[in-house]
């Protein structure tokens, strides 16, 4: 029982970072998510030089970058952040639906990559779900990049001298299902597991391979030849 004179916990809220050289999209973006009681922004960058600035200074938890910037784009700016300073997650939000800049964002570690026609609510779900450690993707993008692996012989063949993956047999069908698009309520219904199980089978997996996030995941899956035959 807690005491009389005990306060009860408050949750600390995630602190972000916006970074976008458009004033009237930053500021209703900032104002929409103030108004969540476990989101709120610290800081505001126009440019992605400005926003690796600040996130020195400031040190966020989470980082929402816009691609197309003067002085230094997005992408580069996330590259940066995520070399210097690891513990802070980034997510591309813009209106780019470029495949250069799609690749170059994942394989620069970023944690998710979403166009600015989401609705509020899919927004807040989204950073929500990043401090959850999974990597949201606008889903026409996840389809692209997905498909642009699977298309191109020289991504999909497995390397002669590939290894056997590290991966357990359940975390490789996990993965498998990953690559197939499935969210993780979605495989956890498949499997008859939990979502908290796949969280773990993922995070698990994710640390064997040495690698970032599920779409980096789902890249290698797809580049060795482990994955499942395409459904419909």
């Amino acid at each position: 029982m807690r005491a009389g004179n005990e306060a009860p916990e408050v949750p600390v809220p995630v602190r972000i970072l916006l970074v976008d050289d458009q004033p009237l999209f930053r500021r209703a973006i900032a104002t929409l998510i103030n108004e969540q009681g476990d989101l709120t922004v610290v800081g505001e960058a126009v440019n992605g030089l400005e926003g690796v600035e600040k996130a020195h200074a400031l040190t966020p938890d989470l980082v929402v970058m816009d691609v197309e910037m003067p002085v230094m784009d997005g992408v580069q700016a996330a590259r940066l952040i995520r070399e210097q300073l690891p513990a802070i997650k980034v997510i591309m939000l813009t209106v780019s639906e470029d495949d250069d800049h799609l690749f170059e964002a994942i394989r620069g570690g970023v944690h998710g990559y979403l166009l600015k026609d989401l609705r509020p609510e899919q927004l807040y779900d989204m950073l929500r779900s990043v401090m959850r450690n999974e990597t949201p993707v606008s889903p026409v993008l996840a389809s692209r990049l997905l498909a642009e692996l699977r298309e191109n012989p020289r991504s999909r063949r497995p390397s002669p001298a590939a290894p056997e993956p590290a991966v357990s047999r359940r975390e490789l069908e996990i993965l498998q299902l990953v690559a197939d698009g499935l969210t993780n309520k979605e495989i956890g219904r498949k499997l008859s597991i939990t979502e908290g199980t796949v969280k773990n089978h993922i995070h698990n997996a994710l640390q064997k391979l040495q690698m970032e996030n599920r779409i980096q995941a789902a890249a290698y899956i797809v580049r060795q030849g482990l994955g499942n035959p395409r459904r419909r």
